[in-house]
Formats: C-alpha cells, structure tokens, sequence
C-alpha cells in the first residue's frame, strides 16, 4: 500500500531584495525592510510600521508584528 502524504505547513522566510528584505509565505509577501539611511532601516507588517537600527532587530519586528497579527482577531470583523 502506498504511504499517505502529509501536507507539510508552510513556513515563512526572507528574501533579499534591492536595499531591503521582504518576508514571505509562499506566494504572500507578509512584511518588508527597506534601508531608509547609513545604518537606519524602516519596516513595514501586518498595518504596523516602525525604524530600527539594526537590519536583525528590524526582521525580528515585521516577525513579530506578523505573528501577532495572526493571533490578534480583527475588530470589525
């Protein structure tokens, strides 16, 4: 008998783009970081926006604004 697949879950991941990164879910760009100066960096995810120094703590904010998105339930839904 032939073995039954399981579908495996999609995980999210980074991609380099020009001057930034963008975070996605197979075909579902779920955040970006873009270079806004020398050493400043800018991110977009989930509605929410911010700046942050360091291209690390930029990618862990759109990771984290994704996941809360994801847990949060929408207000006028």
């Amino acid at each position: 008998m032939k073995p039954t697949s399981k579908k495996k879950k999609q995980t999210p991941f980074w991609e380099r783009a020009y001057q930034g990164h963008a975070y996605w879910l197979g075909k579902h760009k779920l955040g970006k970081v873009i270079l806004a100066g020398k050493n400043q960096y800018k991110w977009q995810a989930a509605g929410r926006a911010g700046d942050a120094d360091d291209l690390d703590k930029a990618k862990r904010a759109v990771e984290l604004a994704v996941a809360m998105a994801d847990k949060q339930l929408d207000l006028f839904q």
